[in-house]
């Protein structure tokens, strides 16, 4: 992954402009200079050189999707009001709501004028294909976002675990996972078989991603992590590990733990947020995401290597193997 990011990183630069107005654009890099995992560009990558595709041809679709990723996450921070993002104080935090919102905007439009310039590089026929899968992604992503942000407005605590799931696949393994890989295969041509059967193994790698990132919102060392440890509490987020809690908690804890995530981020206090974490420990309701985080990336792995067995073995194949546990086993 490492190496692949540098390439990704120059791609994205070629894009952003140095001229005026300069601040607007000095706050425009903040976070694509800040880099992130890279995640969703490799991924893109490798699935575009498994399904046999030329790297050069897919380098603009990767750097793209990550922009998405940039502006996209703009965009989350504000709406959780989060405070920091890749180690650093959140954009809105710095420049305020407004200038925040107005380079997220810029950043969007920077993703479809890269994802248009592959008409020179992949043709006609495939760039509209490729902007048209990216409609539906990013329709899929919000509605996985309305679902996320609807639980904290309407005040929504108790979430089945399978309202979490569904919001888990729209936003994270369609997002995450599953679209950037059948954006790969798209650029590298593949056949409707193998591309519809990467959603089968990318919805359970996108569950053991996402809940993985539950658990280290709790779990993670804060230098390495680059967010504040809890924030999910804060933020309200409706997560794995508080379903589980509870659900095994008493009454008047579960009254209590309501009363805490229903208040708005502002109105919480650390004495709350500790009082949540502290329960979730006892209750083994981290432990119990963890597990089941697990236990979605074996599925992943085992349904992978039953549907690209037909794949020759190469490099790509065994690193988006290994990016299934990889997405469990990561500390930031």
């Amino acid at each position: 992954m490492e190496e692949r990011k540098p390439r990704i990183y120059r791609k994205i630069c070629e894009y952003l402009p140095d001229r005026y107005p300069k601040n607007h654009y000095r706050i425009l890099r903040d976070y694509p200079d800040r880099q992130g995992k890279y995640l969703r560009p490799v991924l893109v990558l490798l699935s575009n050189e498994m399904f046999g595709g030329n790297e050069e041809e897919a380098l603009l679709t990767a750097a793209a999707m990550q922009t998405s990723e940039d502006w996209i996450l703009i965009h989350d921070d504000i709406e959780d009001d989060s405070e920091e993002r890749r180690g650093k104080p959140s954009l809105h935090k710095l420049h305020g709501t407004e200038l925040a919102l107005n380079v997220g905007d810029a950043l969007h439009v920077i993703m479809w004028k890269m994802l248009m310039d592959n008409n020179e590089i992949l043709g006609y026929e495939k760039t509209v294909k490729i902007c048209d899968f990216m409609c539906d992604l990013l329709i899929r992503t919000c509605e996985g976002q309305y679902l996320d942000i609807s639980w904290i407005v309407h005040r929504k605590v108790d979430i089945a675990e399978q309202e979490y799931y569904r919001m888990v696949d729209a936003k994270a393994g369609a997002y995450t996972i599953y679209g950037p890989l059948q954006m790969g295969a798209l650029v590298a041509g593949t056949s409707d078989e193998q591309f519809g059967s990467i959603r089968k193994w990318g919805i359970p790698f996108g569950r053991a991603f996402m809940i993985h990132d539950d658990v280290l919102n709790l779990t993670a060392d804060r230098d390495r992590y680059g967010k504040e440890i809890g924030g999910d509490i804060l933020e309200g987020k409706r997560t794995l590990i508080l379903i589980n809690l509870l659900k095994n908690c008493t009454k008047k804890e579960k009254k209590r733990v309501v009363e805490i995530y229903v208040k708005k981020r502002k109105e919480k206090t650390d004495e709350e947020r500790n009082y949540v974490m502290d329960l979730m420990n006892r209750y083994k309701s981290i432990e119990y995401a963890h597990h089941k985080s697990l236990e979605f990336a074996a599925e992943a792995r085992s349904t992978f290597d039953e549907k690209t067995r037909d794949l020759e073995d190469s490099f790509a194949k065994r690193a988006i193997r290994t990016c299934m546990s990889f997405v469990v086993e990561r500390d930031r």
